[in-house]
């Protein structure tokens, strides 16, 4: 494990600036439903609802950030062409951003990217490079297209435009359910997290918000402890939107002060989560998604009974041949 000296911190985001970041993003998206969900509220003994991002164009909130990032870029900067690297969702979001701005998408993703997500962000247009076995790696690369082929390089969680972009989520949940207390929502840089805490706080500074990660690639968790950027010198996750070895400093930053708590749980917890949404909510989530349900369902979030809740299910593009090959007691 290694630890990184602090930068300057980038200045905090305001409820302006989420407002803009609606006006770039909220034509292009749809405002996803808030699901009431009986079922996990009697397990939790929270009043549950799940802010359900799988109807996302794309599959994922990873749209939103992209959106208002390519919004922001200057005419010459699209013109260049875009760079990112991806475990998957924020590739299709880049891609389905990229063809919408008309700018050409050139998108880094592990080797053992899922095959659906692949195929998908080809789809959108983009091309894809396959490089490494984790995010860190395929990020590398698209640094190095970013520097040869004149690109621009678009972080997947470290920037506080798409952050703004991914914050907008948070503020249709305080929008359409402002009796909201706690707001749980799943970590890999920490992108969505830091968004929907600032954004949410920024309408309602009383809420609560908890962040969950895998257990094997607690990179937020141990950062914020540490009060520095910390790199993990190996992971132990499958999830690729939680299979990250070092988060943002942006983020970091951002999740130190407005996240009340991190709360992480095993690869197996979330899966079994994954399973209990689709057999008693009736939900296909991916695993990263389901993190958040995990965390209700293990007694993780430390909140009083009938505590109003909202579940971020930050996308449904599941692995189903990764969720076949798992086999536990």
């Amino acid at each position: 494990m290694t630890v990184a000296q602090a930068p300057p911190p980038a200045p905090l985001l305001e409820r302006a600036d989420f407002e803009a970041a609606y006006r770039n993003v909220g034509p292009h998206v749809y405002r996803t439903p808030l699901l009431r969900c009986r079922s996990l509220s009697e397990a939790s003994g929270l009043d549950v609802r799940l802010k359900a991002e799988m109807f996302q164009r794309g599959g994922s909130y990873k749209v939103r950030g992209p959106m208002n990032k390519i919004a922001r870029l200057s005419p010459e900067a699209r013109a260049r062409g875009i760079v990112c690297s991806s475990a998957g969702n924020h590739a299709q979001g880049v891609a389905l951003a990229a063809r919408h701005y008309g700018v050409r998408a050139v998108v880094v993703m592990a080797e053992n990217a899922t095959p659906s997500k692949i195929a998908a962000t080809e789809g959108y247009g983009a091309k894809v490079v396959l490089h490494g076995s984790i995010w860190d790696e395929a990020n590398e690369r698209a640094l190095g297209l970013a520097d040869a082929e004149g690109l621009v390089y678009v972080h997947p969680f470290d920037d506080p435009d798409l952050v703004a972009g991914q914050g907008t989520l948070g503020l249709e949940i305080m929008e359409d359910f402002p009796e909201a207390e706690l707001l749980v929502v799943p970590i890999g840089g920490g992108g969505l997290l830091s968004g929907v805490a600032m954004a949410a706080k920024a309408v309602k500074p009383d809420v609560r918000v908890v962040g969950v990660e895998s257990s094997g690639a607690p990179a937020m968790k141990r950062s914020v402890e540490a009060g520095r950027l910390v790199t993990l010198d190996r992971v132990d996750c499958v999830i690729d939107g939680l299979r990250v070895r070092r988060v943002g400093e942006y983020t970091r930053s951002v999740v130190a002060r407005f996240v009340d708590r991190i709360a992480t749980l095993p690869d197996e917890q979330i899966f079994e989560a994954v399973l209990w949404l689709m057999t008693r909510a009736k939900v296909v989530a991916e695993g990263a998604a389901a993190a958040t349900v995990g965390a209700l369902l293990q007694g993780l979030v430390d909140a009083p009974r009938g505590t109003k809740t909202v579940c971020v299910l930050s996308g449904g593009n599941l692995d189903v041949e990764q969720l076949r090959g798992l086999s536990w007691n």
